[in-house]
């Protein structure tokens, strides 16, 4: 298993404490899991679709670790949905790990959770079955 990070953390407004991070891992054979932890809004959804862009072409499976994510918005949800169509025009795989009531309830409530594949956690999104 190779590991290479990407460590990203930028300020969300002057005043806001609150952080979005990013950190990718090479799990060798084109898996790539990318962990984002904070608040995905409308300030921080650019963020989290330039992320995937830019981790897309090493990965023909991305796993989204969403499982540190304490606020799901709209414009969140929508970079998701955007994201699930770029991997599938690519001919690439996306998994959820949602980890979170927070976003499984964002996801169930506007009926996109079917849209995704899902897994419980890391190991089983990594899994060849998942």
């Amino acid at each position: 298993m190779s590991g290479e990070s990407g460590d990203s953390a930028e300020e969300v407004g002057e005043s806001s404490a609150e952080v979005i991070r990013f950190d990718a891992v090479d799990h060798g054979d084109g898996a790539v899991v990318l962990q984002v932890s904070g608040e995905v809004d409308t300030l921080t959804a650019p963020m989290l679709s330039e992320r995937i862009a830019a981790t897309l072409p090493s990965a023909n499976l991305l796993v989204l670790d969403l499982s540190s994510v304490t606020f799901l918005g709209s414009a969140g949800l929508a970079a998701l949905v955007a994201a699930k169509d770029d991997v599938q025009q690519q001919g690439r795989r996306l998994t959820l790990v949602c980890g979170s009531r927070i976003v499984t309830r964002a996801l169930e409530a506007t009926g996109l959770l079917g849209l995704f594949d899902t897994a419980d956690g890391v190991p089983e999104a990594l899994s060849p079955t998942a």
